[in-house]
């Protein structure tokens, strides 16, 4: 798909359709929920996605086998659809931002939105609101395999020291949640990334009672 984003976005607009809009957005289609987790903004964001899903998916799907695992990567990216959706409803007036000729930004707020209605801009704003990326998905991959090897060691960058999956997977989360609620990183969905790891701790943790996956590989 980014490929074709590459070689046909002249012609055209892969995000507009494909992408994960805002519910309230012309643009939006229900499709798009599933679709938006097979785009990539550039080589660097599929890089990393990819990478992350070769590391952790192989294992996974051993461990979960064949069917499960797609079940379960494809949960987590609709998953981290709806959060991001439930998430965008109670903040875009937050991020509803009007500038002037200058391109200074002149209203923001309840006075933006005021304006905005007044003069039927909304719909402009939310086919603006999109996200894009198996992020949420691969963040719950993340989360399936520390709550499968919890104890297995894993490292960072240029930090020789072992930290546990647990602990690994726990200070991701913490710092997602961070920089969702300080709005650092704004370009990054941050809660689609919480909420595949909230949906993939549901699916686990209800395979896990039903005896489907065991308590734990290592």
């Amino acid at each position: 798909m980014w490929v074709a984003t590459l070689a046909l976005g002249g012609m055209f607009d892969f995000n507009k359709y494909l992408g994960l809009h805002y519910w309230e957005a012309s643009d939006f289609n229900v499709v798009q929920i599933f679709t938006y987790m097979f785009m990539h903004a550039n080589f660097s964001h599929l890089f990393f996605n990819m990478f992350s899903l070769f590391m952790f998916g192989i294992i996974l799907e051993r461990a979960l086998g064949p069917k499960r695992y797609l079940f379960y990567y494809l949960s987590c990216g609709i998953g981290a659809a709806l959060v991001q959706e439930l998430v965008w409803t109670f903040t875009w007036q937050d991020m509803l931002q009007l500038s002037n000729s200058d391109g200074f930004v002149a209203l923001t707020g309840a006075d933006a939105v005021e304006y905005a209605l007044r003069h039927d801009m909304l719909d402009g704003f939310f086919n603006m609101i999109v996200t894009i990326g198996a992020s949420g998905a691969v963040f719950g991959l993340l989360l399936a395999f520390a709550m499968l090897f919890p104890n297995m060691p894993m490292y960072l960058f240029f930090i020789p020291i072992p930290i546990k999956a647990k602990w690994m997977v726990i200070g991701y989360g913490v710092i997602e949640l961070m920089f969702g609620v300080t709005g650092a990183q704004s370009t990054v969905a941050h809660f689609a990334h919480l909420g595949g790891m909230l949906f993939g701790f549901f699916v686990i943790w209800y395979w896990k009672k039903k005896g489907v996956v065991g308590g734990g590989f290592y």
